[in-house]
């Protein structure tokens, strides 16, 4: 049996630095934000639909474990061993496993996984925008106006498509699932609580498909500006997203500990974050809002409240900032030895 680390949980209570073994499955990258769910499900076209434009995003897609995951995580042993500890008989067919690791579309009034983590994954479910998205006016990209594209994406954005430049909706999808959403996969299944996320190294690793836009579609890694926003957004879903899960645990066991170590490693990043990159004060409130709930058991109204701010406060600077303002982020920013997995060369 694990012993417990030394974590108080009280309204002053420090976290201090233990360092212990979990057991179970690494979540395989992202998902969607809402996860797929019942509407979801309806609404999802698959990632052929996306295929017949995107033809190298979705070999890079192919190349990756979001991919592979819909045939390799139903045949892990490790899956096994904690859907046996909750009770699951069918692993895609259950929707604690089947929302962070399928994509899933509704055949005939039933739920079915058709694939891995894929597009619709991280840009949500397309049957309301993908006409709107490839339609370019019913022109070639080449002729259409300036004026015609942004009404194109208005409608995109009106309809519910996450584009690239929705750094905060894109790092929610992300960590819905890297942050372990459920206590009881953890306490109960000994599911890892989640994985050691961030959000430029593993964006910039094998899931990587900067072709569309790029020249020769070679695949190139972000621009340093977009890498800065990257950074700063996935550090305070980061954050966000622990609180959330403090917020919800019932039970003083690993699930809320990890959540809480979590909260308090972001929250101290942040810290130094603030000072390197004055200009920005949404991050200084960000870190004003992070320490004013205790990160302890039966504090779900200000944990809430505190990760509710946050949110805002992200949203802003998404909505304010293009990363170009903010060179003190370089430094904190991983470089190419730190991405996860090897980004796949386009076809010559």
């Amino acid at each position: 049996m694990h012993s417990l680390p030394s974590i108080a949980f009280g309204p002053a209570a420090t976290l201090r630095s233990t360092v212990f073994c979990l057991c179970g499955l690494l979540v395989l990258l992202g998902s969607a934000a809402t996860s797929l769910n019942a509407s979801d499900a309806a609404k999802t076209m698959g990632p052929n639909a996306c295929g017949e434009c995107h033809k190298e995003e979705v070999e890079a897609w192919k190349a990756s474990h979001h991919f592979k995951t819909y045939r390799e995580m139903p045949r892990s042993t490790k899956a096994d061993e904690i859907a046996d500890k909750l009770g699951v008989r069918r692993i895609r067919q259950e929707s604690l496993c089947r929302s962070c690791h399928f994509t899933v579309q509704q055949k005939n009034n039933r739920e079915e996984p058709i694939a891995g983590i894929s597009c619709e994954s991280c840009h949500s479910a397309s049957q309301d925008w993908i006409k709107v998205h490839s339609s370019w006016s019913g022109k070639t990209p080449l002729f259409e106006t300036k004026a015609e594209e942004k009404v194109r994406w208005q409608q995109a954005d009106a309809k519910g498509m996450i584009r690239p430049r929705s750094f905060y909706l894109l790092a929610k999808n992300c960590f819905t699932c890297h942050v372990v959403p459920e206590e009881d996969l953890v306490n109960k299944g000994g599911h890892r609580a989640g994985s050691d996320f961030e959000l430029v190294s593993w964006t910039q690793g094998e899931v990587r498909h900067n072709t569309w836009y790029t020249k020769g579609r070679e695949n190139a890694v972000a621009s340093a500006q977009r890498m800065r926003m990257l950074y700063l957004i996935g550090l305070g879903v980061d954050l966000e997203t622990a609180l959330r899960g403090i917020g919800k645990a019932k039970v003083r066991w690993l699930y809320a500990f990890e959540m809480a170590k979590r909260a308090d490693r972001a929250r101290k990043r942040l810290d130094e974050v603030a000072k390197a990159v004055p200009g920005v004060p949404e991050i200084a409130e960000i870190v004003k809002l992070s320490h004013s709930a205790g990160l302890r058991l039966n504090n779900s109204g200000r944990l809430t409240a505190a990760a509710d701010g946050i949110s805002r406060q992200l949203v802003q600077i998404t909505e304010k900032y293009d990363g170009s303002t903010m060179s003190g982020l370089d430094s904190f920013i991983p470089g190419p030895d730190k991405y996860k997995g090897t980004a796949r060369k386009p076809a010559s």
